[in-house]
């Protein structure tokens, strides 16, 4: 994890959205939410990485059909980080407007 900078940054992403769900006292809904979009997050993250090795061994020359499997693989990230951060504004954004404005 320490070569891959995205994953560093997910993990600080996940570490903050958790403290603020903790700290928020969600029910648990909003919970499993939460845990769902970072799951989604790290899953495709994971995936990601292991795609981009195994193409990197599988084809170490610059080639066409290995650049359009990363893209593919970085595209799941994208749509599982967007999904998240979604997520993230239904879930915790409600009751961090409460605490802040007192809604």
């Amino acid at each position: 994890m320490k070569n891959e900078p995205h994953m560093r940054m997910h993990l600080g992403a996940a570490i903050i959205v958790l403290a603020a769900a903790a700290w928020l006292k969600l029910p648990i809904e909003g919970w499993l939410w939460i845990l769902s979009a970072v799951a989604a997050v790290w899953v495709t993250e994971l995936l990601n990485t292991a795609v981009e090795r195994a193409v990197d061994l599988a084809s170490p020359d610059s080639n066409h059909l290995a650049k359009v499997a990363k893209d593919a693989a970085a595209g799941a990230v994208l749509v599982a980080s967007l999904y998240s951060a979604a997520i993230g504004v239904l879930v915790l954004g409600p009751p961090i407007w409460d605490r802040l404005f007192g809604g």
